[in-house]
């Protein structure tokens, strides 16, 4: 799926994070009237999925491997949209709605 069309990140960012135990997933949040899934990597990037259901969400928490669950049932299943790119990507200088 492509990423969708640019929004301003500080309007969207969640603050409930729930911090995971995963390599690759830092911290998870959850936006239940909008059906946002906001994911920060350990590599300091964060997206946003969008339509993501409840069940989903939990399934994710409970998952043994978080990492794997995301990459199989929330990755490439979502439209999203980066809000902050990882330092490390030079082809991603400012966040998305950014000036």
């Amino acid at each position: 799926l492509r990423a969708m069309s640019p929004v301003p990140f500080t309007s969207l960012l969640l603050i409930d994070t729930v911090a995971i135990e995963s390599s690759s997933l830092d911290k998870v949040a959850y936006h239940h009237p909008r059906a946002i899934l906001q994911v920060k990597f350990r590599d300091g990037s964060l997206y946003h999925y969008f339509g993501v259901p409840i069940q989903t969400y939990r399934d994710l928490l409970r998952a043994d491997s978080k990492g794997s669950y995301f990459n199989h049932h929330i990755r490439n299943m979502f439209p999203h949209a980066l809000l902050l790119p990882t330092a490390s990507n030079p082809r991603l200088k400012k966040p998305v709605g950014s000036a």
